[in-house]
């Protein structure tokens, strides 16, 4: 069994995320190789903040898009108390340490990349998702430091949205109230 990184004390665990009792490992999304149903989602997120709090922010965002590709109607109990993770999506990117850029990757190409590239099922809500989540990043990451893929936009005519195409894709493709729930985290209150 490999050697799993303690949750790390001096990291805050994300407010948007589960705070798992000890860490996780990808063993607990094993029994969900079939069923993308709430469980689903909820395991995702709850193995999205202990991937946080082991210092592994990248990995924390590829299950929040995993999460993020769950089956839901949109009347689902988990939703009450963990709507889709664009908070948390946000809150990682703004909470990200400098020092260890590299275990960010770049989330914005990670988007764009993922948004211009999905498959069934689902596949035009969860690229429009993907695309929203591009969005957060292209808002909270400095672009000299985190550039777009500029040879894929050339090469293959990528047209980056913009926050109303977004708003309004999420609105026809999206469950009951994410667009509302979305437009709340890219337009925070300003401070």
């Amino acid at each position: 069994m490999p050697e799993l990184r303690p949750h790390l004390a001096d990291w805050e665990p994300c407010p948007y995320l589960p705070t798992p009792q000890e860490p996780l490992t990808h063993l607990v999304m094993a029994p969900f190789r079939k069923g993308r149903g709430d469980d689903f989602y909820e395991m995702a997120l709850t193995y999205a903040g202990s991937l946080w709090l082991q210092g592994l922010p990248a990995r924390s965002l590829l299950l929040i898009n995993r999460a993020l590709g769950a089956d839901l109607a949109g009347n689902e109990a988990i939703l009450e108390t963990r709507p889709l993770p664009y908070a948390a999506v946000r809150w990682i990117l703004e909470h990200r340490s400098e020092e260890e850029a590299y275990f960010i990757g770049n989330p914005r190409r990670h988007y764009q990349h993922l948004a211009t590239r999905m498959v069934p099922p689902r596949k035009t809500q969860r690229s429009w998702r993907a695309w929203a989540c591009w969005y957060l990043s292209v808002q909270v990451l400095p672009t000299e430091a985190y550039p777009a893929d500029e040879l894929q936009i050339q090469t293959e005519g990528i047209v980056e949205p913009s926050r109303d195409q977004i708003s309004e894709a999420l609105d026809i493709y999206g469950i009951p109230g994410e667009r509302v729930l979305w437009e709340r985290i890219a337009n925070p209150p300003s401070s």
